[in-house]
């Protein structure tokens, strides 16, 4: 007898429908096609041992299983159950007439049990495109599902369970997600606060415009500084994610299976903060059975590199095309998958080799030639798409002691958010851009139109202080910013002037 369920691939975040064809005829052996990878094809060997173990049988037939679209590449251990499904019915073991009906998937163990799976987020909004009633899957995956609208999610732990409710015996309990009431709830709940940060005033107001236009931006100063304490701050006022941010965001993490069972919606922006020896296919995604990289990973969020320097100089690279398209591309000679990777790069880095070049208290045992070896380390390509260099001292002692609070997240997030709105407004008929950080040169000259006062600040400040010529659309982007956090409407020369502070790698005497 011949039947058909349906499972799901993913295909970089977007799933595709999986037609699992199944037909049980006299005759002997299984047989399997459909470009199986060996997870799939070991199946078998679960699939017999979870149906004999909960009383039902493996038919002594000729069993041929057909995975459609037969020329895409089916991988992983995800389709057991649907397939399993499939030979109950091929073999009149259970009810046929619901199986169209529902999208189902799970790992099976030997004894039965249904193991969490990736990807379960953008199938179950394909299956709602294709008009399923609904979708069975593992429990661990069932509130991820359950976002979608006008979709019935069932989570199940046992094979036992489905093959109840396709015969009528048994009502498996709907997942329901209030999705809005979720979002809402969570959207502004953060548990690390600029509060708790001790000094540093001027280094938190160059986050603060880094945030406000989604800019780059790399922190230099020496070891305990508090560097890495203010990056991983950073997140905690950019503003919140909008409902298609989280679920676009949501849909990466899915793929990736770093989606726990509790959760239903990302609502916070994420953080990743990568060790220094990670490879350029872990950054940026790809391998053998591709998967998202750690840039996709941060997408809509912020990407910490602590200690930029030590990366390999083949990882940092990588990173120059996606930091300018917010998208990579992984193409191999089967197959091209596109990852979003709109992120918010923050770095951080020593001076020097030793930590202590122009630190108010120690003395720097590296000659110029190490300093400047060590800072060519980064390339200028890259260096120039971070708009914001931002020195950070050593806090004093009285700054660390005083009990006198600090601004909080909340309300430094409050004024990133005016200025994000005037942003909103200045791009709404641009789909391509939606912060001051994306502007092309084009727009810069539209944008960013200078008065004669700032054109002469800006001519000195390039003489004066050695400015190269790629810092002067950088400290453009920055000075608009700073006006919008302002609300005015052009640039002023004390919008400028700070921007200019923020281009310290550019001087004579840094990397230059």
């Amino acid at each position: 007898m011949y039947v058909k369920t349906f499972a799901g691939a993913v295909f970089g975040i977007n799933a595709t429908i999986i037609t699992i064809e199944v037909d049980v005829s006299n005759g002997l052996n299984f047989y399997m096609v459909g470009l199986p990878d060996n997870a799939v094809k070991e199946s078998q060997q679960r699939i017999e041992s979870a149906l004999r173990i909960n009383g039902y049988t493996l038919p002594g037939k000729k069993i041929v299983i057909n995975l459609a679209p037969a020329d895409i590449r089916k991988e992983g251990s995800a389709y057991d159950l649907s397939i399993a499904v499939g030979i109950l019915g091929a073999s009149n073991q259970i009810k046929n007439n619901l199986l169209e009906q529902y999208v189902i998937m799970g790992e099976l163990s030997l004894d039965g049990k249904i193991h969490p799976m990736k990807g379960a987020l953008p199938i179950a909004i394909q299956a709602q495109k294709e008009g399923f009633i609904g979708m069975i899957l593992p429990k661990g995956n069932a509130r991820e599902a359950a976002v979608v609208d006008n979709l019935s999610v069932y989570g199940v732990d046992n094979i036992v369970e489905v093959i109840e409710f396709l015969d009528g015996k048994r009502e498996l309990e709907k997942t329901v997600i209030d999705t809005r009431k979720e979002f809402f709830e969570k959207a502004y709940i953060s548990e690390i606060d600029f509060a708790d940060v001790k000094g540093q005033e001027n280094v938190k107001r160059a986050l603060e415009i880094a945030a406000a236009g989604g800019h780059n931006i790399i922190m230099i100063g020496p070891p305990g500084a508090g560097k890495t304490m203010l990056a991983k701050r950073i997140a905690s006022i950019l503003p919140p994610m909008t409902l298609q941010e989280a679920l676009e965001t949501t849909k990466i993490h899915s793929v990736a299976g770093k989606i726990d069972k509790d959760t239903s919606l990302m609502t916070s922006r994420p953080y990743r903060s990568p060790h220094h020896t990670i490879s350029d296919v872990a950054l940026v995604g790809g391998g053998t059975f591709p998967q998202p990289g750690e840039i996709s990973l941060a997408h809509n969020g912020v990407l910490f590199l602590d200690e930029l320097p030590e990366f390999k100089r083949t990882v940092l690279e990588v990173m120059r095309q996606p930091l300018e398209d917010r998208t990579i591309n992984i193409s191999r000679a089967k197959f091209t998958i596109e990852y979003p990777a709109s992120f918010m790069l923050v770095a951080s880095m020593n001076p020097c080799p030793c930590g202590f070049f122009n630190h108010p208290e120690k003395t720097c045992v590296c000659s110029s030639m190490i300093i400047q070896k060590y800072l060519s380390r980064i390339s200028g390509p890259l260096l120039d798409r971070i708009d914001i260099h931002i020195e950070v001292v050593p806090v004093p002692f009285d700054k660390l002691s005083e009990i006198r609070e600090s601004e909080t997240s909340e309300t430094v997030r409050n004024r990133v958010m005016i200025g994000r709105k005037v942003q909103e407004l200045r791009y709404s008929q641009q789909d391509d851009i939606h912060c001051n950080a994306q502007m092309s040169s084009k727009q810069i000259r539209k944008y960013c139109v200078l008065n004669p006062t700032c054109q002469q600040l800006i001519k000195t400040a390039m003489e004066k202080l050695g400015l190269s010529a790629r810092a002067y659309d950088r400290i453009l982007k920055v000075s608009r910013t700073i006006a919008d956090l302002e609300e005015s409407e052009t640039i002023q020369p004390h919008h400028l002037a700070e921007a200019i502070q923020y281009r310290s790698l550019d001087r004579e005497g840094w990397a230059g």
